[in-house]
């Protein structure tokens, strides 16, 4: 089998800064029939690993350090062996969730990481956290968002550690860069492409959005 993308939807909660929501998560698994990586392990270890299907996991990847992208990477990881991978501006956050256990590797802007022949570039894309990322592979015409953009705008930056300004600089600088037809699979919600986002970079701008 040719290397292709699989979701899993995971129910749980969201919480910062005192509060707490109730959120559905997109958890994305790349790969083959061999191996893959996960994408964002939320809330449900269990739902994971029986998507895997008994494939290598290779990798868990964070594109950021919220509890809910987050919450079951330390029980994946036992159950697998695989390593967590995180990039370090966001262990201030992985701490508030996980205190006794840090993750295995950092992420770092422009690392290329190969899963089933396909190349996953990490691009940090800080703003709605200091060390979100998000993963571009061309091969697959898709950019893994995390929750940096969504179909209708960028990811919130109402909470601690976010900034509307920068996460802007972040989706200008090195996502609209990117060809109009990648496929933008989201943290939350529906997948977007690069080609409608790119119109409404200004309506964002003057919404403070």
């Amino acid at each position: 089998m040719a290397a292709g993308i699989g979701r899993l939807v995971t129910s749980g909660t969201f919480s910062l800064d005192g509060g707490t929501w109730d959120v559905d998560n997109n958890v994305w698994i790349v790969g083959d029939d061999r191996e893959a990586v996960v994408i964002d392990a939320a809330h449900d270890a269990d739902a994971i690993v029986a998507a895997l299907g008994g494939r290598t996991l290779r990798a868990i990847i964070c594109t950021h350090a919220h509890n809910d992208h987050i919450d079951a990477a330390p029980a994946l990881a036992d159950r697998t062996g695989s390593p967590i991978l995180l990039h370090p501006d966001d262990l201030p956050l992985w701490k508030q969730t996980h205190s006794e256990r840090l993750p295995d590797a950092e992420l770092v802007d422009g690392q290329i990481l190969t899963v089933a022949g396909v190349d996953l570039t990490v691009l940090h894309t800080p703003g709605h956290a200091p060390g979100a990322i998000c993963l571009y592979a061309p091969a697959l015409d898709a950019l893994f968002s995390g929750d940096t953009l969504f179909a209708g705008g960028p990811g919130a930056t109402g909470r601690s550690y976010s900034h509307f300004g920068t996460i802007i600089e972040s989706i200008q600088g090195k996502l609209l860069a990117l060809p109009g037809e990648t496929v933008v699979h989201t943290g939350h919600g529906e997948t977007t492409t690069i080609g409608a986002e790119a119109p409404h970079l200004k309506e964002w701008i003057d919404r403070g959005f």
